[in-house]
């Protein structure tokens, strides 16, 4: 049986005008588009992909962990990669345009996070020579060569100091030596008086991986906060945010 296109047209009529109802009926209409919430939590969001959720770090071995730093710390490390003294594609392309109170922001969020820590991975190839070499010098460093011991900046415990000297514990072996091998090639720099490049020219490639291979496998201590002033004066001249 052949179809009246005029039956048709009014079908589709009414069809439309049963939807446009249905549309306009309270209760059915559809929800507005979804809005980003403009919250500090969700601008800092693009940061979870390489430091984990809430920047705790993640398993990939590499990225270091943001949450419960010195809040001047971060500030002073996001200020470097856009300013140009820390080098990373990623990093300077993040924050390229950001003005120092976007920064401080940032660094408040995370310094503010106290997250607990997992435990330390045990290393397989360091042998113990090697962690014995790394532990004398992070607690009696190398006097010979005029190498300070790290705990004489870090803190005894290794947590770090306020304002801006951060923990030593708690952070991937690969993160550690590529930054401690990155002072000893001179592709980091901080603000002056820079005492770590003074101090990572001295150290050798052995050194750097005794150092990272120790301190990568120690269990954060039940108060992870950093300390309020080092145990004894800086052994050289040195500003509170730079290392």
């Amino acid at each position: 049986m052949k179809k009246n296109p005029r039956s048709l047209r009014h079908l589709g009529t009414a069809a439309l005008l049963a939807a446009c109802a249905l549309a306009a009926t309270p209760g059915l209409a559809a929800p507005p588009p979804g809005r980003v919430p403009d919250t500090i939590e969700q601008r800092v969001a693009a940061c979870i992909a390489c430091h984990g959720r809430e920047g705790s770090s993640t398993e990939a071995g590499y990225f270091p962990r943001l949450s419960g730093k010195p809040a001047a710390y971060l500030f002073n490390q996001l200020q470097s990669f856009r300013d140009g003294r820390r080098l990373n594609s990623d990093m300077t392309h993040m924050v390229r345009h950001m003005s120092d109170a976007y920064l401080h922001e940032i660094a408040d969020y995370f310094a503010s996070i106290q997250l607990p820590y997992p435990a330390p991975p045990r290393t397989t190839d360091a042998t113990p020579e090697m962690l014995a070499r790394g532990k004398a010098l992070v607690f009696e460093g190398d006097p010979g060569r005029n190498i300070p011991a790290c705990v004489r900046c870090h803190g005894e415990a290794l947590t770090g100091v306020l304002p801006g000297i951060p923990a030593l514990v708690g952070l991937p072996r690969l993160y550690l030596s590529s930054q401690l091998g990155a002072w000893l090639t001179d592709d980091r720099h901080a603000l002056a008086p820079d005492c770590m490049t003074e101090v990572g020219r001295k150290l050798t490639a052995a050194d750097i991986n005794a150092v990272a291979s120790w301190l990568a496998m120690q269990p954060v201590p039940a108060d992870p906060k950093p300390i309020a002033a080092p145990p004894s004066p800086v052994p050289m001249a040195c500003s509170a945010l730079n290392n």
